[in-house]
This record gives C-alpha cells, sequence and structure tokens, in this order.
C-alpha cells in the first residue's frame, strides 16, 4: 500500500464518475424522508411521539445506506419506506380507535408542578435529573416555583406551564444555578424557605432545622418571592 495515496484516501476503489451516482442516491433519500414527513403530516422534529421517532430513525438508516453504498439497490429500499408508512397508518388509525394502546405507544401527559409544587409521584418516575428539570423552567422564565400554577410534561418532551396571576403569586423554591442558590440544613437566620426536594415552602426561625412535613427532606433554600417577568 502506498501512503498518501490520493485516489485511495479520496475515492478508494469506485470510479470518479460514482460521485455522481452518490448525489443521485442521496437525493433519493432526501426526497424519500421528506415524502414520509409530508404524508404523516408532522410540521416538525418536535412534533415527532416516540415511535414516530424510532420510524423516522429506521427510514433514515435505510436511506444513509443507499446513499453511500453501491450494492445497494434502491428499490429495497422504497420497499422500505412503503413498509414503514403502512406501519404508521396502521398503528395511527389504532390509537384512534383504543386509548389504551394509544397511551401504551406516546404516553400520557404528566403533572410536574402543582400550585407551586412539585409533583413527588410524578417526579420519581421521570428519567431527568434536576439539572435538566430546573433548565427546562428558567428557559420559559421561571425564577421560583411559586410563579408557576400548573406545570405539565407532554408527551413529546415540552413543558407546558401555566403561572399565577401576580396577586396570586405565593414564594417558591428557586430553580437558578447552584451558584445563585443557597441551601442549608440549619437555616442562618429567620425567614422563609423552600424544601429543596418537593417544593414545600414553610417560616423557620435562625439556626433552626426541620424535616420537611410532605416529602421528609431536611435540606432547605432561601424561598423567593419575585414576581415573573413577562
Amino acid at each position: 500500500m502506498t501512503a498518501f495515496d490520493w485516489q485511495r484516501m479520496l475515492l478508494g476503489d469506485v470510479p470518479l464518475l460514482f460521485l455522481g451516482e452518490v448525489a443521485v442516491r442521496a437525493l433519493f433519500a432526501f426526497v424519500v424522508v421528506f415524502v414520509f414527513l409530508k404524508v404523516s403530516g408532522r410540521r416538525g422534529i418536535r412534533q415527532l411521539s416516540l415511535f414516530e421517532l424510532v420510524v423516522i430513525l429506521t427510514l433514515g438508516s435505510a436511506a444513509g445506506d443507499v446513499s453511500f453504498y453501491d450494492d445497494v439497490p434502491l428499490l429495497p429500499v422504497a420497499m422500505v419506506f412503503v413498509t414503514l408508512l403502512v406501519l404508521y397508518r396502521a398503528t395511527v388509525m389504532t390509537m384512534r380507535h383504543s386509548e389504551r394502546f394509544s397511551d401504551w405507544m406516546e404516553g400520557k401527559p404528566v403533572t410536574i408542578i402543582k400550585d407551586g409544587l412539585y409533583e413527588l409521584n410524578s417526579l420519581d418516575h421521570l428519567n431527568i435529573s434536576s439539572d435538566e428539570f430546573f433548565m427546562e423552567l428558567r428557559q420559559q422564565g421561571v425564577e421560583h416555583l411559586g410563579q408557576v400554577r400548573l406545570g405539565i410534561l407532554e408527551t413529546d418532551g415540552d413543558m407546558s406551564l401555566y403561572f399565577f396571576a401576580a396577586p396570586d403569586m405565593k414564594p417558591g423554591l428557586s430553580v437558578l444555578p447552584g451558584e445563585h442558590r443557597s441551601e442549608y440544613q440549619q437555616v442562618p437566620e429567620a425567614g422563609t424557605y423552600a424544601c429543596v426536594r418537593c417544593g414545600h415552602t414553610q417560616p423557620m426561625s435562625s439556626g433552626q432545622q426541620a424535616s420537611c412535613p410532605r416529602c421528609k427532606q431536611r435540606t432547605w433554600s432561601p424561598a423567593l418571592s419575585h414576581e415573573r417577568l413577562r
């Protein structure tokens, strides 16, 4: 083998004209995936359910193979497309007629915040870290849980938030990063503190230690009461 063989490095064993075939194959793969998205009626990836994402990844894998490998013919990829489309249509039709099947395939929206408090049963079953969860809240303009009347995690992973009106807002647990949020097991001064696990707030006196009556956690953070900026 010759070092720095540009023919081997750039084209391998295929002729230069094969680049034109790759362009045609890539165009074919693009059209197949694009048509599937159009036929399925979705406007973007953020709207894809888990089932639809699996279908797209399967189709994308087949489309990727046909784009680069000269021994992969086009018609089998077209058959993959037809099969996935039929499977998708059949699954959607079944979900329309069976609520139980629909819930199993796509899941249900999950209430994660209610009246400024975490819904612990929901959070315990979600595969999401507190840092990631706080980031999602901050990106929607939330500074503390007392601003949120209701928070719902949708089946597509988006978070829907409904806020208290300013007069009804209450003190709540800060969702700011650690460098902007102090945590104590023995509070340094009197004030209103929030449980770092569930968001429960209560007044505490200087030097007090306490277990949260809601979740038994013993770590507290000063509750914030700032109004939400729109």
